[in-house]
Formats: structure tokens, C-alpha cells, sequence
């Protein structure tokens, strides 16, 4: 939920608002966050770390060097479309949160950061936290959950401008201002953001837009506050990804949007894009009638529509839905064509929770409601042949409905002085409907209903005041997405498609000291029925997965911290996992040649223990930070990730090599007056010039005949040595 800082403010002087609006500040209550004392493993990105990232970074980047974390682009650098995963786990078990809403997509559970541009420039604070977490509300944390919180208002009236610019033609500007919370209870806050550039490989290129506007006002015990985010898209397709061939010949290559003339010459269609604009609105109402009692209500509601534009050479006018065409006495059953597939979509959400807080008892309970709407169509606006087709004729039209509602009691009790116990106890209901038709002319018509219960429980232990030991056990439910349901469709297997379980094991232990830090973290997360990738992807980017009976994530995480001298500040986490499946049968198409493709049959290969794909077994970073007696600093920044597969056959010819990449960073700030600052940093990515790719997606067929296995494969190499300068202006 969105907790307002300005719970107990009373409408007295305007200077006695600005200090206690500070104070509270600092202890805004935040149901989904973990605290000190909650048995959940978690890593925090503050204010002053959002603010020194890279302002080419989308928030995954950001979160690159948290402990368990991979994040990739497809673009080769920071803008376009980025994705994580946290131990193994991709965005779709990532529960997002955004002001204690949920805004995971209903239909694929992902969030797709290029669709929320610069949400990094309106952050207040992030924590990720690892495992099944505390979420409460929206698509299951199946591998971790991201709270964020969206930018307090400032006691005082502010105003900023940040310029950037990067390698590969990329051009950066976020501005901004508020009005302070005025002597009437009311604030103001604007923020507005453009990024463009080329990317790092061919057609990468990024148009993104940014709006933030926020107002609130404060009345006595009650506080109500408006937030509206606006992110307007418009990126090159690079979901594809290249062959090791093509990444030999050229690492920059993309084939997305290539076709060919009447005599041969390549050519490339200049408007292969996706283009997504997407509104978020929220309501927040927050009443604290004493001090320990407080009651929130949020309404939010998102509304998305936006189209992929692709050029298709030589396909039949039947996969389209429409006749041959005659011109000139010849008829013709195939053609070129522009189509766009589309999308337009709605979703509201309604949350309330009551909270009550008192001495060593913590607690609240709530519900959510979500209904989501979403239409989902393809036109074609173009054929080299047309002898009659109507303008942006419409070929297949599907909807999807889906509600969502959950109940939560969670709480924490000191039991001792030293002992603190956790519980919390979630039940979650989900109807999934589709009707209509996909690209292909299936027909989508699927109608499922879903009921979880989600207990999590837990002990923390302090035995004093540097040492911390924690250990919790938490079930996690989860349904297929709408890929996941596409597919089994298509293969007749929709009754195989079975939802997800997973129990998570944490045991963890916190040593602080003044100038050292120090946790260690042991994690089991047995999995039912978990849908792990096969390695495809369908034709718009999306991992096509499949169920595994008996699978697991286990592994231990260790971070680290020290100051050895006032100047310089060390930094480090290592993760070692072993993440496995057991009796896996993976199943291989075989053809009659590779002429003719006609599917004979499919071969069977049973794994007794085989690695779960995209999940590597060490994952390590490490950052030293010297600080000069003039504010200067100077940070080095190494991120290692060792090998992982493509799919679940642990073949080495299937894989992503490890990688280690190295980052630079350095930053001053100037004072030029009473409050105001110009601040410079200037970043160095892949410092070493490291060749690698960090994403990979593979499909392999055999024949019957004899000839060698059909490997199709897209890899997405990352950017060379880059650059970026960075200039704010705060007043």
C-alpha cells in the first residue's frame, strides 16, 4: 500500500510540518516491506544509490548487483527492453509492486520496464527481496518480489535538470519540481523525462517519454494522495537474436525486419517497432485515527495499447485469412506484408488494509481486487499484392479476462525480549477466461479457475545488538500465464497444464558492526509442477515453458561490507546454488529430411538430475568505493556469472559461457549556492571490452535420414567499452 508521509501531521505552522513530515519520512509504514526483524532475505536500494546510478540503466541493471541477480538486455545497453532473473527465476515469478499495487501484466505476469520509462528518476526507495517474501497481493513471488515506492514529497519547494549523454547516439534528460508542502496541507510534484538513442546492435533504436505528477494533501489525521505515471515507448524489435554465425561476422547484426527485392539486394523495413503507451493512475486514501492504528485504501487502474510493426516476406495470403489474389489475370497465393499485432488493455485494482502497531506486537490484514481486461488483435496494413483487401484488415481477434483477489493476516509478535515470531497467512483467488481466436486461427476458448493458500512463517532472533538470526519456511502458489496456455492449446495438452507449488527454506545470519557488515543466507526452494523453459520462444520473445514434476533451487548467499578507513568502502556477494530437475524426459521433434520437414515422430532423452535452463551455479560481485577529502569519488564495480544453459539438457553446445564485466563510475558534487548543486558523474561500462552475450534461446530438431541435428539459436551480445556523462542541476 501507498503509506503517505504525513500521517500525524496537524495543520499548525508550516515550519512544524516540514520537521515532522522529515521524521516521518523515516518511518513511513510499508505493509509488503520487509523490516529488521521480518524473516525474509532482502537487499535495499536507497535514495542516494538511485541517484548515482546510471542514467542509461533501466531499474533491472540497477538491481545487477544485488546478490542472485542477472539482468540482460536485448538492445546490447541500458535502454529498450531489459529483463532479470533472481536465483534462476524470470520477471514472470517476480512479483513488482509499485506503491503496494501490483503492476505485473495479468496476462504474461511480467512487468516490461521499457513500458514504465525512467521509473528509476520517480523511485524513493526499492528492496528486492528473495524467495516467496512478503508479497500479499497480485501474481505469485515464485523467485522474489520488487517493492518500490515512488518519491516522497519534500518539505520544501525544489527543482532539478539532469542531461546525459552515451555511446551509441543516446541522449538523456529528466527535469523536475515541486512545491514543498504548502501551510494548506497541500504538495505538488512533476517529473518529466526523454531518452533516445541507437542501441548497441542494428535497429535497438529507443524513443521513451516519462511523466510523473503527483498531489497530495494532508488534512489533519488523514492524508490523500493522486499519483499519475505515463511511459510512451517506441523501440526497435531486437527479441530476436543472432546467430554465433552472424555474431562472428558481425555482433551488432539484428535480421529483425530484413527482406529481399525482386533481384536479391537486402533491404531492411525501418519501421519494424513496438510501440506501447501505458497510463497508471492511483488513489490513495490513508486515515490514522491514534497512533497505532492506520487504514489505507488505494484504487489504481492501468491502461495500456500499443502494436509490434513487422515486415513478412513472402508468406500465403491464407495465413492472413484471405484469398489468393488475381491482378493483371495472374493470381498470386503468397505475397510481402506489414502487419501489427496489437494489444489494448485495462486493469483496475482496488486494496485496503488496516495496520496496528504497539510495542512488540505488529500486524495487518487486507484484501485486493483486480480485474483485468485485455483485447489482443492483428491487422494487416500492407500487402505487395492487393486486389481487394479491406484497409487494416483485421485477421484474428482474442480477449482475455481475468480476476484476481486475495485475502492476508500477517503479523509479528516479540515472544521475548529476544525473539520475534512471523506470520502470515494468504489466500488468492484467480478466473482466467479467453475467447476468441490466435494468429494461426486456433481457437483460444479456455475458462479456469485457480484457489491458493499461501502460509509463511517464521523466527528472528536477536541475541544482541550486531547479531541477527533468522529462519522462515514459506508455500508459494502460481498459475500459467497466457503463453503457457496458448501453447498447450495448441498441443492438445491443456489438461496436462497444471499450476505451480513451491515451499521456500530460508536460514540466514546478519553480523553489524560500525564498520563492517556482514549476512549469510541458506535458501531451498522445492518446487511441483514448476514450468521451466524449454529453451523456444514463441514468436514474439516469449519463453515457452513446460511442467517438471520434481525440481529445486537451493544454494547460500553471503554479501559483505567493510570500511577500512574513512575513504574507502568494499562491497561483495557470492551466491552458490545448485538448481536441478529430477527424472526429466525431454522431447525432440524428428523430421524425414531437412528438405522436406515432415514431422515423423519425437525422440525422448530421460535425465535422471539435469540443471534447470538460465540458472547459473556462481554469481558474484564486487565494488570498491575511495571517496577524496574534496567529495570526489571513484567507484569500481566487477559482475561474475558463471555458465548457464539455454534449456534443460545441460549440453555445452547449448549454453551462455560465464562472463565478468567491470564498470567505472566517479561523481562530484558542487555547491554554487544556498541549495544549490551541480552534480557531474561520468560511467565506463565493460571497462575490460569484454565480447560476450548474457540471454540465449535455442531449438533443435532431428532427421530420420541421417543428416546432422537442425540447431537454431538467437544469442544477445551485450556492448562493448561504452560511455556516459551525466549533469544535474538541483535547486
Amino acid at each position: 500500500m501507498l503509506f503517505l508521509p504525513f500521517l500525524s501531521l496537524a495543520q499548525n505552522s508550516g515550519q512544524k510540518e516540514k520537521i515532522t513530515l522529515t521524521k516521518l519520512d523515516s518511518v513511513v509504514v510499508e505493509v509488503l516491506k520487509a523490516g529488521k526483524n521480518t524473516p525474509v532475505t532482502h537487499s535495499e536500494l536507497n535514495l542516494n544509490e538511485i541517484r548515482q546510478a546510471s542514467p542509461i540503466q533501466s531499474l533491472p541493471m540497477a538491481l545487477s548487483l544485488m546478490p542472485s541477480v542477472v539482468s540482460s538486455t536485448e538492445g546490447g545497453n541500458g535502454l529498450g527492453y531489459s529483463s532479470l532473473r533472481v536465483r534462476g527465476s524470470d520477471g514472470s515469478r517476480i512479483n513488482v509492486t509499485l506503491n503496494g499495487i501490483a503492476i505485473n501484466d495479468a496476462e504474461s505476469q511480467e512487468v516490461f520496464w521499457v513500458n514504465i520509462p525512467s521509473i528509476m528518476s520517480v523511485l524513493q526507495d526499492v528492496q528486492l527481496q528473495r524467495g516467496v517474501g512478503t508479497s500479499s497481493n497480485g501474481p505469485a513471488a515464485f523467485g522474489a518480489s520488487i517493492n518500490m515506492n515512488s518519491l516522497y514529497s519534500q518539505p520544501s519547494p525544489y527543482g532539478l535538470a539532469e542531461l546525459g549523454v552515451a555511446s551509441y547516439n543516446t541522449f538523456l534528460s529528466t527535469f523536475g519540481a515541486g512545491t514543498g508542502l504548502l501551510k494548506n496541507g497541500l504538495s505538488f510534484d512533476i517529473r518529466f523525462s526523454h531518452n533516445s538513442g541507437d542501441g548497441y546492435i542494428r535497429n535497438a533504436k529507443t524513443d521513451l517519454n516519462s511523466l510523473f505528477i503527483s498531489a497530495g494533501w494532508l488534512h489533519g489525521i488523514s492524508s490523500l494522495r493522486v499519483n499519475y505515471i505515463m511511459g510512451d515507448q517506441m523501440s526497435g524489435i531486437t527479441w530476436e537474436g543472432i546467430s554465433r554465425e552472424q555474431m562472428n561476422e558481425n555482433r551488432r547484426y539484428n535480421p529483425s525486419g530484413v527482406y529481399y527485392d525482386h533481384v536479391g539486394n537486402i533491404h531492411y523495413y525501418d519501421n519494424e517497432t513496438d510501440n506501447y503507451k501505458q497510463h497508471h493512475l492511483q488513489l490513495n486514501y490513508t486515515l490514522q485515527p491514534n497512533t497505532n492504528l492506520t487504514w489505507s485504501t488505494t484504487l489504481h487502474y492501468t491502461k495500456g495499447d500499443g502494436y509490434y510493426e513487422n515486415y513478412k516476406s513472402d508468406k500465403d495470403f491464407s495465413d492472413y485469412g484471405l484469398p489468393a489474389q488475381t491482378l493483371k489475370g495472374i493470381t498470386y497465393s503468397s505475397s510481402n506484408f506489414i502487419v501489427q499485432q496489437a494489444m489494448d488493455n485495462g486493469n483496475l485494482t482496488i486494496n485496503s488494509i488496516l495496520g496496528y502497531n504497539k510495542e512488540n506486537l505488529k500486524c495487518s490484514t487486507g484484501l485486493s481486487y483486480s480485474y483485468y481486461d485485455g483485447d489482443h488483435f492483428g491487422k494487416v496494413i500492407w500487402s505487395m499484392i492487393d486486389q481487394n483487401i479491406p484497409e487494416k484488415y483485421k485477421w484474428y481477434t482474442n480477449t482475455g479476462y481475468k480476476n484476481d483477489y486475495s485475502l492476508f493476516i500477517k503479523g509479528e509478535y516479540g515472544l521475548s525480549e529476544d525473539l520475534v515470531g512471523y506470520l502470515d497467512m494468504q489466500y488468492r483467488g484467480v478466473k482466467y477466461t479467453i475467447r476468441g481466436e490466435d494468429k494461426d486461427f486456433v481457437n483460444m476458448n479456455f475458462d479456469k479457475n485457480y484457489s491458493f493458500f499461501n502460509p509463511k512463517a517464521g523466527l528472528t532472533y536477536n541475541p544482541d545488538k550486531n547479531n541477527q538470526i533468522y529462519l522462515s519456511a514459506a508455500v508459494g502458489h502460481r498459475e500459467p500465464c497466457r503463453t503457457d496456455i496458448k501453447e498447450s492449446i495448441k498441443a492438445n495438452k491443456t489438461d496436462e497444464l497444471k499450476p505451480e507449488r513451491m515451499i521456500d527454506y530460508e536460514f540466514g545470519y546478519k553480523l553489524t558492526k560500525a564498520r563492517f557488515l556482514f549476512s549469510a543466507n541458506i535458501y531451498m526452494m522445492e518446487y511441483k509442477n514448476q514450468l521451466v523453459p524449454t529453451g523456444k520462444l514463441s514468436e514474439t520473445g516469449y519463453v515457452i515453458k513446460e511442467n517438471v514434476s520434481k525440481s529445486y533451487r537451493r544454494g547460500i548467499e553471503i554479501a559483505a561490507g567493510w570500511d577500512p578507513c574513512p575513504f574507502l568502502k568494499i562491497e561483495g556477494n557470492l551466491t552458490l546454488s545448485k538448481n536441478k530437475i529430477k527424472d526429466y524426459t525431454d522431447w525432440t521433434n524428428v523430421y524425414d529430411n531437412s528438405s522436406d520437414w515432415n514431422l515423423l515422430s519425437q525422440k525422448s532423452t530421460f535425465y535422471k538430475t539435469t540443471d534447470i535452463s538460465y540458472s547459473p551455479e556462481v554469481i558474484g560481485m564486487c565494488k570498491a568505493t575511495a571517496t577524496t577529502e574534496c567529495g570526489t569519488f571513484f567507484s569500481l564495480m566487477g559482475k561474475y556469472v558463471g555458465k548457464q544453459y539455454y534449456d534443460n539438457t545441460a549440453s555445452d553446445t547449448r549454453s551462455i559461457p560465464s562472463y565478468y564485466t567491470v564498470t567505472f563510475q566517479t561523481g562530484k558534487s558542487f555547491h554554487i549556492n544556498g541549495k544549490t548543486y551541480l552534480d557531474l558523474q561520468f560511467f565506463i561500462d565493460n571497462l575490460l571490452d569484454r565480447k560476450y552475450y548474457s540471454n540465449a534461446w535455442g531449438y533443435i530438431s532431428h532427421f530420420a535420414d541421417g543428416t546432422a541435428d537442425y540447431l537454431e539459436e538467437g544469442l544477445f551480445p551485450q556492448a562493448v567499452r561504452n560511455y556516459t556523462l551525466k549533469a544535474s542541476f538541483r535547486f
